[in-house]
This record gives structure tokens, sequence and C-alpha cells, in this order.
């Protein structure tokens, strides 16, 4: 696992993979299912693995919270860059601060809490996570009403900040006033886009952000590194031809449960049994598998003939 401080080449160099985490039947940690979806990205190319929403650790507990850290650390290759993540809550934060110092993580990503919580408080409750916790984090922005780009730009000034998850969704991505507000007070090497493969290339090619993290790269790795690889070349005829491919899941996705869809498509495809999904979320209903059956089966063996 890499260990290294973090610059903004590690954002650049892989598609930043997001995810699920398999269990058993008793909630527990399934350590062959994980393994199977780890070896499957890191086969395809990807060598940055981002353990957050998808992977539920918004629910997970103290009690596994450790366990978890050192699964993961001892599982991945030595070249991977791993992020695992903390909070929502400030409590939790500090909690998980106190185990994360005692690991050689070089970086945590900081879920995003929508309520309670206000810009002012959020901003003052990474700064504490990332003074315990000793290393700059990643912030991750899903709504406009968690940080405003003054907020995030004092945290990067005070040195706090090793990258930015950008995740808010406009029907037209290229459009985006909060983005642009960002960019002007924070480097675009300090970002990557957040929500997959839809928005990538508008992401990479109008405002200039550093790469993109992707659920379905759990599914297709190849296509996506392929794909980063084109955005980076200012190769955007072939980054869209590549996009095509990932719409059919994520539309499924954007549809029904970004996290939930994802965690089912990855066992439907054959890749991992994902198993049940932690408490609160629960695994998606019984009437939309056999739709994101097809379509993961389907990005698999387009992603299969791409070797």
């Amino acid at each position: 696992m890499k260990t290294s401080a973090v610059n903004a080449a590690d954002l650049a160099r892989s598609v930043i993979a997001v995810p699920p985490l398999a269990r058993n039947g008793d909630l527990t940690l399934n350590p062959e299912a994980n393994v199977s979806l780890i070896r499957h990205l890191e086969d395809g190319g990807v060598s940055t693995m981002m353990y957050g929403g998808n992977a539920n650790f918004y629910n997970m507990g103290m009690y596994e919270y450790g366990a978890v850290l050192d699964f993961l650390e001892h599982t991945v290759a030595a070249s991977t860059w791993l992020i695992p993540s903390a909070g929502p809550d400030f409590g939790k934060l500090m909690d998980q601060a106190r185990i994360l110092r005692t690991r050689a993580f070089p970086t945590a990503m900081v879920l995003p809490l929508t309520f309670p919580a206000t810009p002012d408080g959020s901003e003052k409750a990474i700064r504490l996570f990332a003074e315990s916790y000793g290393r700059p984090v990643i912030v991750y922005v899903k709504v406009e009403s968690f940080l405003t780009p003054t907020h995030i730009k004092r945290l990067a000034d005070a040195g706090l900040v090793a990258g930015i998850k950008y995740a808010v969704v406009r029907e037209a991505p290229a459009a985006d006033a909060f983005l642009r507000e960002l960019l002007d007070k924070v480097d675009a090497k300090l970002i990557v886009s957040g929500i997959g493969e839809r928005p990538a290339i508008e992401h990479l090619r109008i405002f200039g952000l550093a790469g993109f993290t992707s659920g379905s790269v759990c599914i297709g790795p190849r296509g996506s590194t392929r794909m980063l690889a084109a955005l980076k070349s200012g190769d955007f005829a072939t980054a869209s031809a590549i996009r095509a491919a990932y719409l059919p899941l994520e539309n499924l996705r954007d549809a029904h449960s970004p996290i939930r869809v994802l965690h089912e498509a990855v066992t439907l495809a054959g890749i991992a049994d994902m198993g049940p999904m932690l408490p609160q979320l629960s695994n998606i209903a019984a009437d939309q598998r056999p739709a994101i059956e097809a379509a993961a089966k389907a990005l698999l063996a387009h992603d299969r003939a791409l070797q």
C-alpha cells in the first residue's frame, strides 16, 4: 500500500475507484469477496481505491473500523493507494482520528454531513479532524450547503487539504458556477470529478480537474482506465465513445440508488458476492435486479473485450 505523502500527481495517476464492501449474512466482513473485487480492479489497471459512500462507511461502527482498515491495508497491492473515509459526524471523526493516526494511510476522506450541520461548523470539524489525525485530508463536496468555496480555500491555505472530491450533481455539468468559484480559490490539480463517468469529460475538458472517481469502474476497470488516459491526452472523442458503455448502468444507478445499484451490480456481474448491505441501507428490490444484471454483465463483457 502506498504510504508516502500525497501530492497532486497522485490524484491523476489512476481512476479513483469507489468500491462497495462485501459482507456475510451476519454482516461481518467477507474477506474472500473483497479480495476478489480488489484484484479485479488492480488487474484492470486501477491503482487508487477510495472506500467511502459505496462501501457504506457512513454506517460503519467503531467496533469494526480498525479491523476493516487493517484488512484493506494488508489486502491491496504494494503500489495501490488506499483512501479510507471518516465521519460524517464530528464525534465519529474525532474517534476515528485516533485510530487513523496509528495507521500508515497518508490521507482519509471526510464524509459530508448535511444535517445537522452548517458550513462554519463543517469547516471547524474538518480542521480539528485533520489536526488530530496529523495529515491533510480529502474534502468531499456533495452539496453546496456543506462548505462554500471560501471555507474550502481556508482549509487548503492552512495545508489541511490533500484533495477535493467534487460531486455536486448538475443537469448540465458544463454550467457550474459553484465549481467555477471553487477553481478561482483552489488549484484545479487538487480537485477530482466525483460523480463517475457521466460528467467526467466536461469536468476535465472545461474545468481542468485532475481526474475522476468511479463506482462503475468496479465492473469495467479497463474501460475507465482508458477513458482517463484519453481525457489526459485531450482525445475527447475516444473518451466519449468509451463513456457510452457505462451509461446504461449509470442510468440505473441514478434512477434507483447509486450505492445500492452498484453493490448489486458487482454481485450480479459475477465478480464477487457483495452480500447484504450494512444497515441503515438495504439491498435493492428484487424486481430491479434483472435490469441491473443485464447492464452489469454487458459492461463486464465490453471491458473484457478490451484485453
